[in-house]
């Protein structure tokens, strides 16, 4: 029997990477169940834009880098939209993957335990394995690989938040949506891990790939695809964050990240809740430190119409390895860097959204396929909810917001 899984797995492995097992492991310690209703919003968001993504991938057979640059004659529009593509891919992703692999090897330290040097040599085994599959691995094994490690961290990240037996009363509570004290930066952080901009112009790309015809079944495999694999991904967030709301909420022990959780569970909850959370954190790091460069090096070999098995990809692919791998060699703790750059990314969302969105109206590209009334009006509430929560953190950054 086929599994209803295909590009969407590749979504859902990248936004469950270790800034999603951080941030959620933080706001369980933090908060307990509090912010359950964030994760909960932020997965039905995804969905519907991720459909519309891969809908424009299958249907346009085009990505969104694509269509942005092409969408407008006015050269100054089109360079500045192609600008923005380079600031939240390029540098982001750059950025983000030092933390894939820093979080990968925490994952391993975890089960095994290991000093600086040990990370070192973790961090390059790890960088390695991704150059292998970003150069060598053609789309449909990538695809594979990173399904099997979905998979993985489902298990993983289940096991143990049965191990630790939360509070279903809570956790149903927790769903009802209030702001607890201190925990703005947090619920934008939480929305900002899982609503991606760089997934967005991944799916598209990858949808391409796996569905070569635009024909009208391979459409509901896409809805499929993407309803079931994302919704797997954000489930994976809530039973972290359960987790942790589980074991570390008013316990008044330091955490910074999930490996300190893997740590601080084992005495009470045994050593299989340590090893469970030491291999899905491993997983993470992995699946997501192959998908950021992958997504940027699509974005950019669409707006220079180059193909997505030439020199610039592999090239742009290489960069941001490289790059995030010197990152980690160099020390630095990954955790609060990581927590920024999921707020930036929260307030980077609307803008990426907005261009989707445009692009999903326009006849040329998609012909009967454009966005309806109801997908307009999904997508137009998701933009000025995350909207509304981004500029409420910069209004209180100037004291203007309580």
């Amino acid at each position: 029997m086929k599994l209803p899984i295909g590009p969407g797995a590749l979504v859902a492995a990248a936004f469950i990477g270790p800034g999603t097992v951080t941030t959620c492991t933080l706001a369980g310690a933090n908060f307990g169940f509090a912010l359950i209703w964030a994760l909960a919003f932020a997965t039905i968001a995804t969905i519907i834009l991720q459909d519309m993504s891969a809908r424009l991938g299958v249907m346009g057979r085009v990505g969104l880098g694509e269509a942005l640059v092409s969408g407008t004659g006015n050269r100054f529009v089109k360079w500045g939209a192609a600008g923005l593509v380079l600031a939240a891919l390029a540098l982001g992703n750059a950025a983000y993957e030092a933390g894939n692999l820093s979080g990968g090897a925490l994952g391993l330290e975890a089960i095994f335990g290991a000093g600086e040097q040990s990370r070192r040599i973790i961090i390059l085994v790890l960088a390695s394995i991704a150059a292998a599959v970003l150069l060598f691995g053609r789309y449909k094994l990538i695809e594979h690989v990173l399904v099997a490690l979905v998979i993985v961290m489902s298990l993983a990240f289940a096991g143990s938040a049965i191990l630790v037996r939360p509070d279903l009363a809570a956790m149903i509570g927790g769903l009802v949506p209030r702001v607890p004290e201190a925990g703005l930066l947090t619920s934008v952080a939480l929305i900002g891990t899982t609503i991606v901009p760089y997934n967005l112009f991944l799916h598209a790309a990858s949808a391409r790939e796996h569905w070569p015809e635009a024909t009208p079944q391979a459409l509901e495999e896409a809805k499929r695809d993407t309803r079931v694999s994302v919704g797997l991904g954000g489930l994976i967030s809530i039973l972290i964050l359960t987790t942790a709301a589980s074991s570390l909420f008013g316990s008044a022990q330091q955490i910074s990240g999930a490996a300190d959780m893997a740590a601080a569970i084992a005495p009470t909850y045994g050593e299989a809740a340590r090893f469970l959370v030491g291999i899905g954190l491993f997983s993470a790091g992995l699946t997501s430190s192959i998908t950021a460069p992958l997504a940027t090096a699509y974005a950019l070999s669409e707006i220079a119409r180059k193909p997505r098995t030439g020199n610039l990809f592999k090239g742009v692919a290489l960069t941001i390895l490289l790059t995030g791998t010197v990152v980690a060699l160099m020390g630095y703790r990954p955790v609060s860097i990581i927590f920024v750059a999921q707020v930036a990314n929260g307030l980077l969302l609307p803008i990426v959204a907005v261009f989707l969105l445009l692009a999903m109206n326009r006849r040329s590209l998609l012909g009967d396929q454009v966005n309806g009334p109801i997908a307009n009006a999904l997508g137009a509430l998701v933009i000025l909810i995350t909207f509304g929560l981004g500029l409420r953190i910069i209004l209180r950054a100037f004291g203007v917001w309580p």
